[in-house]
């Protein structure tokens, strides 16, 4: 009976250690807290508890209490709430989370233990409390494992679901890790991340994407550096509601307030709106951008680009005070003298192209075209440009596609389809049918045959003027079994048989053809053909007179010389 008393007592005094507590405990108990999220409806979702690893407020707690939270709260040793602003890691594996909040001060804060515990080490729990008197409840490690760099400890002491994430503290008051959920409150074998794991936590560039950080609804932090948070501007534009994405570029500002980019992405977001008070926001933006930036010539470009774009966004309509592409070639000049270069006389010609200055743009185009920076697009913008310059050349217009294709790499993919497509329509306007046909083909394989009618009907056209007749019908009548409904690809096909001299096939295509529009002028002139050809005169002369009533303007030489 003396020896279970005896064990008991032992055990007793090996779980309680307040009259024994270390120095540190007092002042480290400050740095614990309770943490309550709640859910979507503003209802409370859980409660537990985390501790302050930093003096700007950064904490750990566990993942789990943070899913599917939309906004959490924190109760320190003084009873004082605060808000858990920004969630800054998060690891749904291990079950921990590292968050900020706002934070007195003299927050007290623990600090994280320069080497790990080792086996057989006594460690220390370290609760949520209130109260003034420190309770601690000790341990010993059984067992040491490595996360990466980090670790996994294994104890020999009992805690339960009032103690999850409660830090776990060496001799030295510093902080090894934080308690994880037991399989059973029974237990008498605990576990405890290691804190530094935790500390490690961190958002990324890629961090939009990760699916633990996107179970939790409270805003997420940016990262470290001024690149990477750019790059999750990028990653989140397309993700995020236009009110979270405006918080978010207010959020990047704040952090980074002498960002050139940053006021120039959120100046494109203030753009998007026809609210005058939203764009004079924007106009803000744009000249705050240029006054910050030290690569001048970058943002006089950006800035010009921005303005560019929105311009042609209007349509025709009344833009923003000085939004115009006068301004905005002004700003590109600027960016083209300070560096000169390529990219930014791309944009000075894109804006004068876009006025209508032919040959100015044909300039800049011409001189990004000496440059590394000559592409199949800058050779193609050239093309466009020539083309609608008075005066110009064709075979200039087309020496220049052929120097866009000899861009392209082989072989051809979906990118390469609207050079061939462009080129095919400009060698059809030259006259150089065939070659017209090679690139229409080339386009057909680029999209690998994913073609509309239209197609099947304009590379039969050019098929036509070269006399590959078998090809012409094979083509129209693609066109005609994809747009049944379409009558001009219909008389297109009867056209096509009576040039092929298949009189009776033409007959019955533009008969079929006046069923569906019996209005169409040409149809009754070339069925009267057909029929004048057959030396059936009499119906002949009868669709020419239906013809000419309904206004054609070729059928008269026809009258006169099968109906005098």
């Amino acid at each position: 009976m003396k020896k279970t008393l005896w064990i008991m007592t032992c055990c007793l005094i090996a779980q309680l250690a307040s009259a024994q507590a270390p120095k540190w405990a007092d002042k480290a108990k400050k740095a614990v807290f309770s943490v309550v999220t709640y859910d979507k409806e503003n209802k409370i979702k859980g409660t537990g508890n985390g501790f302050y690893i930093d003096a700007k407020g950064a904490a750990l707690s566990d993942y789990a209490l943070f899913e599917g939270a939309e906004r959490a709260v924190i109760i320190n040793a003084d009873g004082k709430q605060l808000d858990v602003n920004r969630i800054l890691g998060a690891n749904s594996m291990y079950d921990v989370v590292k968050f900020n909040t706002t934070i007195d001060k003299k927050q007290a804060t623990l600090t994280l233990a320069a080497q790990p515990a080792k086996v057989g080490e006594t460690v220390y729990l370290l609760p949520y409390s209130t109260q003034k008197a420190t309770t601690l409840q000790s341990g010993k490690v059984t067992a040491v494992d490595s996360i990466g760099s980090h670790f996994y400890y294994t104890l020999e002491m009992k805690t339960g679901e009032k103690t999850i994430s409660c830090p776990i503290m060496n001799i030295n008051g510093e902080v090894l890790g934080l308690i994880q959920k037991n399989a059973s409150d029974d237990s008498m074998e605990s576990y405890a991340l290691g804190a530094s794991y935790g500390a490690s936590l961190s958002i990324s560039a890629l961090s939009m994407n990760d699916g633990a950080l996107n179970k939790i609804g409270i805003k997420k932090a940016l990262p470290d550096t001024e690149d990477q948070a750019l790059v999750f501007l990028y990653m989140s534009a397309e993700q995020m509601d236009r009110d979270s994405y405006l918080s978010l570029l207010n959020d990047f500002l704040e952090q980074y307030p002498n960002s050139m980019e940053g006021y120039i992405r959120r100046a494109n977001y203030y753009m998007l709106s026809e609210d005058e008070a939203q764009q004079a926001l924007a106009d803000a933006d744009l000249k705050k951008a240029l006054d910050v930036a030290t690569a001048k010539d970058e943002a006089n470009y950006q800035v010009a680009k921005a303005i560019y774009g929105h311009v042609l966004s209007l349509q025709g309509k009344e833009p923003y005070k000085e939004w115009t592409l006068d301004k905005a070639l002004e700003l590109a000049r600027n960016a083209v003298q300070i560096s000169g270069q390529p990219l930014h006389i791309q944009l000075e010609g894109d804006i004068l192209f876009a006025q209508g200055n032919y040959a100015e743009a044909f300039v800049s185009y011409d001189k990004v075209n000496q440059s590394p920076m000559a592409s199949a697009a800058t050779f193609y913008s050239a093309a466009k440009t020539k083309q609608l310059m008075e005066g110009s050349d064709m075979n200039e217009v087309l020496a220049l596609m052929d120097k866009a294709i000899e861009k392209l790499n082989k072989p051809y993919l979906n990118e390469a389809a609207p050079y061939f497509y462009e080129r095919a329509e400009l060698r059809a306007q030259a006259g150089k049918f065939r070659e017209a046909v090679i690139d229409y083909n080339a386009f057909y394989d680029a999209v690998s045959g994913d073609v509309t009618a239209l197609f099947y009907f304009q590379r039969e056209q050019a098929e036509m003027q070269c006399r590959m007749y078998q090809q012409a019908l094979n083509d129209i009548n693609r066109a005609v079994e994809m747009a049944p409904e379409d009558v001009d690809f219909l008389v297109e096909k009867g056209s096509v048989h009576l040039r092929v001299n298949q009189l009776e096939e033409a007959v019955s295509v533009f008969r079929k053809a006046l069923t569906m529009d019996d209005k169409y002028a040409a149809a009754y002139r070339m069925l009267g053909y057909c029929q004048a050809l057959q030396n059936n005169t009499k119906e002949a002369c009868a669709n020419f007179a239906k013809a000419k009533e309904l206004g054609d303007e070729v059928v008269d030489q026809l009258i006169e010389k099968y109906c005098k």
